[in-house]
């Protein structure tokens, strides 16, 4: 999934998405900290393909978008909504190409505004950024070119201040940024810096009401940190591949942001934390849990009591695995748990 896929829904029930072949699978708790439900899978029998994008919405509402095949041998973007943990989400329905037709052309990022609208966004065959935003009264937009140039794995969406969206890419050697000056007006690419960030590590965050933050691995294997404005910065080493989890959390009264991944070298989960947006004062990681198989994910979400749950999960088959944030000094993390 391109985006957390440890998601609290509406009702403060935890839910869980993930990839399986050509579905989309999720889970759900039967109530808040309680058991869980089988996996079930989303949006009826349509088949998708690569990888998909998910986001939340301050409604607590999931908006999910993938690849569907065409019968004519190309692919569309589809997209759904799920609106509580226990409910079916709605079916797959279509929502076009950012070049009218033809293949697959890189994961999508998907994001939701303060009106609960959900943004997806896609590389198009020019190499830039493609938008599609759904209407106050239902339907969507027409697909809209954001330019860009020589984009590389999927971008990272995120809903800044207000409301307003905004979108990070690797590009050639660079870091892209795009974004609303106001909710639901148009998009400007804003930013571009000179980075090698690896394609498929962006994972974006809002890290206090005014900023976002991208978090990137770069050649050196780096976990790096950049918001616009500033330069990159090296946070610490990169614990293994792939995009980090990232949270804001509460740690000890201050306001804090978690970051998580599976390590390639112990195969456990490791935790960083930091004051949100002080980078400065360096981080470093701390080991949790069993080790892990290789393809094994984390997410990271805070549930109804504003508590921190990790959640780690393998698409290969491996079980979910869930810790919690206890009411102790410090960040402690409860044992965990298989559900």
């Amino acid at each position: 999934m391109n985006g957390e896929w440890l998601i609290r829904g509406r009702d403060g029930r935890l839910s869980v998405y993930l990839m399986a072949q050509d579905a989309v699978l999720w889970r759900a708790e039967e109530l808040a900290g309680g058991a869980w439900t089988a996996a079930r899978r989303i949006g009826g029998d349509r088949r998708l393909s690569s990888v998909a994008g998910i986001g939340r919405g301050a409604d607590g509402y999931t908006h999910l978008a993938a690849w569907s095949p065409t019968p004519s041998g190309g692919a569309e973007l589809v997209h759904t909504t799920h609106f509580r943990p226990l409910l079916a989400p709605l079916d797959w329905a279509p929502a076009g190409h950012p070049d009218g037709k033809g293949g697959i052309t890189g994961g999508p990022a998907v994001a939701v505004d303060d009106q609960g609208r959900g943004h997806v966004f896609a590389r198009n065959e020019g190499g830039g950024v493609s938008k599609l935003a759904q209407k106050y009264k239902g339907g969507w937009h027409p697909w809209r070119d954001l330019k860009g140039a020589d984009l590389q794995g999927p971008p990272a969406a995120v809903p800044g201040r207000a409301g307003r969206m905004e979108v990070y890419a690797a590009g050639s050697g660079t870091l892209q940024y795009w974004r609303q000056e106001e909710p639901a007006t148009r998009f400007d690419l804003v930013e571009a810096v000179e980075c090698e960030a690896r394609p498929g590590t962006l994972r974006a965050l809002a890290t206090s009401d005014e900023s976002t933050t991208l978090f990137f691995t770069d050649g050196s294997d780096r976990l790096c940190v950049w918001r616009p404005g500033t330069k990159p910065v090296p946070l610490l080493s990169a614990a293994g591949p792939g995009p980090v989890a990232a949270t804001r959390a509460a740690i000890d009264g201050h306001d804090c942001t978690l970051v998580a991944q599976r390590s390639a070298g112990s195969g456990r989960v490791v935790f960083a934390a930091y004051p949100s947006e002080q980078e400065e004062l360096g981080a470093s990681w701390t080991e949790s849990g069993p080790a892990l198989p290789d393809d094994a994910l984390v997410s990271l979400a805070r549930d109804a009591d504003g508590r921190v749950v990790a959640a780690t999960l393998s698409p290969s088959g491996g079980q979910l695995l869930l810790s919690r944030q206890k009411d102790e000094a410090g960040l402690a993390l409860g044992a965990w748990q298989a559900v």
